[in-house]
């Protein structure tokens, strides 16, 4: 990913205004290492698949406040990490699964932080806790809880191939996480929707 000096510049206040701003809201935000080339950069120079904590002992730094976060990055591109189990947990699936579970939960007026890869998957942020989503949410299994001890990419975070963004911002939700049974119950509604009575009563005729 090639990026000229003034992109980059103006690229690193967005990241850097949008971590200030999600540690001013509690969530607990740290610096990640980011892409240059074929390498993540931002690390002592190692190359890893993915973004990772540039600082080693960053389990310790959760909490930081909004004034050292700000800090961390003067003069770097840092993707940002979300350091889940500590107020905030994320429930990440398929794209296409995602797009279901996200109409159930309009329909029910709930809204939900939701983030999206440019590798599509899509994340669910939640309150912390809650129950494990159960594998048959997805006809791959192919779900995952985040929770103590792991951490998930949050916008705008660069990628290889293109950059992390919302597809629900907090701010629709007024910051207000909803327990993760919420978005169980509509992951396994959208994995298993149940047929309309129309269709129902068409296949008995």
């Amino acid at each position: 990913m090639e990026w000229s000096d003034s992109w980059r510049g103006a690229f690193r206040i967005e990241l850097r205004a949008e971590a200030v701003n999600l540690a001013w809201h509690g969530w607990p935000v740290l610096p990640g290492t980011y892409p240059a080339g074929e390498q993540w950069a931002g690390r002592n120079g190692v190359e890893d698949d993915g973004p990772v904590p540039v600082h080693r002992d960053w389990q310790e730094r959760i909490g930081t406040e909004a004034e050292q976060v700000a800090t961390w990055w003067a003069g770097h591109s840092y993707s940002i990490l979300l350091a889940t189990g500590h107020g905030v947990d994320a429930i990440e699936v398929s794209a296409d699964l995602g797009r279901r579970a996200a109409v159930e939960l309009r329909a029910t007026g709930i809204p939900v932080p939701i983030v999206a890869t440019p590798e599509g998957r899509w994340m669910f942020l939640v309150a912390s806790g809650g129950t494990a989503i159960p594998s048959a949410t997805s006809t791959d299994g192919d779900v995952k809880h985040y929770g103590q001890g792991e951490y998930v990419p949050l916008p705008p975070s660069p990628a290889q191939v293109g950059v992390v963004h919302w597809r629900v911002k907090p701010q629709i939700c007024a910051w207000q996480l909803p327990h993760a049974n919420v978005v169980r119950d509509a992951l396994l509604q959208a994995a298993n929707p149940t047929p309309a009575y129309g269709l129902v009563a068409a296949d008995r005729s």
